[in-house]
């Protein structure tokens, strides 16, 4: 690679959208031109994870995530290094977790509540985008989510979300909008936006 990757970055609350966004990114794009870089599998081993008094894991911490690790694969990729990585599986004993081979591209795209949370990984992206939904269209996102797709009860759901995931939001993500390039609502529908940052990575691959 003779060029310096473009790099975005996509950062946004729990249930945002961003998950459709980066299926709209990379389904728009040459799979052979698009390294997708999620913090999730950064996550710390559940081991190692600090709990609180109650015996929970605060998951919305930056903290819980290995952000440093995060910053050495980036920069290995960003060199035109491969990097293997273990799948997440937010910690359900019946998924298996696929390992994962990060080949370096032309277009580097990074994802994730904590991205933005250091500015030395931050310094590193050519443009930040942030996608924004009310919280309460995030917290029914969330519930049919979690309780859908990785067994969580409803209970522990909205406990977690009053405990953790609100306030850390508040704390540590809402913040880092201020920082972006790009805030992409997603309260109902966000198709427009979408095509106008795909046809921006369009037109950057075009041009490198």
């Amino acid at each position: 690679m003779n060029k310096k990757p473009y790099m975005i970055g996509i950062c946004g609350g729990s249930a945002s959208g961003k998950t459709f966004l980066l299926s709209q990114i990379m389904g728009q794009l040459p799979a052979d031109q698009v390294t997708l870089i999620s913090q999730d599998n950064y996550y710390l081993p559940l081991e190692e994870q600090v709990r609180n008094e109650d015996g929970l894991v605060n998951f919305d911490h930056p903290d819980s995530v290995d952000l440093d690790l995060l910053i050495s694969d980036v920069h290995r990729i960003l060199d035109g290094e491969t990097v293997f990585r273990e799948e997440y599986v937010f910690n359900n004993p019946n998924v298996t977790p696929r390992t994962l081979e990060l080949k370096p591209s032309r277009l580097v795209v990074l994802e994730g509540l904590f991205i933005y949370h250091k500015s030395e990984l931050a310094r590193l992206m050519d443009l930040k985008v942030f996608v924004e939904a009310d919280e309460h269209i995030r917290l029914a996102r969330r519930l049919r989510r979690d309780h859908s797709e990785r067994g969580y009860t409803i209970e522990e759901i909205l406990r977690d979300y009053e405990k953790f995931v609100a306030p850390m939001y508040s704390r540590y993500v809402a913040p880092t909008r201020q920082l972006c390039d790009i805030i992409i609502p997603n309260n109902s529908h966000l198709y427009r936006p979408v095509q106008v940052l795909v046809n921006h990575l369009k037109f950057t691959l075009g041009s490198k």
